[in-house]
């Protein structure tokens, strides 16, 4: 566990800002671990104006497993925290961005979803949070 600081003292950031820095404290605490980030805000289309899938961060293990990384953030773990918040419907979603971003592979390296999840600034960090299956 480690602690985030997001936002302003006094002001409320909008949401954007708030899941940048967010993204950016997950990303930093998984390259301390030693993780390489190859793309960030993966994103997959259904249509012209409809998104099918994103993936915040993908990274790669010193073992080269891929990662897949959903970050969220709540302003503290009440109605079940962050990681709670990744409901199956999101995991769909990420696995159908991820499986499109493996498609660049001739033989797809090992691969996990992790969810980094931050309540009230302490961050977590959940390896293979849930699996394609």
């Amino acid at each position: 566990m480690a602690m985030f600081k997001g936002g302003s003292s006094g002001s409320r950031p909008d949401t954007g800002a708030r899941g940048q820095a967010a993204e950016d404290a997950a990303l930093a605490h998984l390259q301390r671990a030693g993780l390489r980030l190859l793309e960030r805000n993966y994103r997959v289309a259904a249509g012209p104006s409809r998104r099918a899938g994103e993936v915040d961060l993908i990274l790669r293990e010193r073992d080269g497993t891929l990662v897949f990384v959903e970050v969220r953030a709540r302003a503290d773990a009440s109605h079940g925290g962050a990681a709670a918040s990744v409901t199956v419907h999101k995991q769909r979603r990420l696995i159908y961005a991820a499986q499109h971003y493996l498609q660049r592979h001739a033989t797809p390296p090992p691969c996990r979803f992790d969810v980094v999840a931050i309540d009230g600034g302490v961050l977590n960090w959940l390896q293979g949070a849930f699996d394609v299956s």
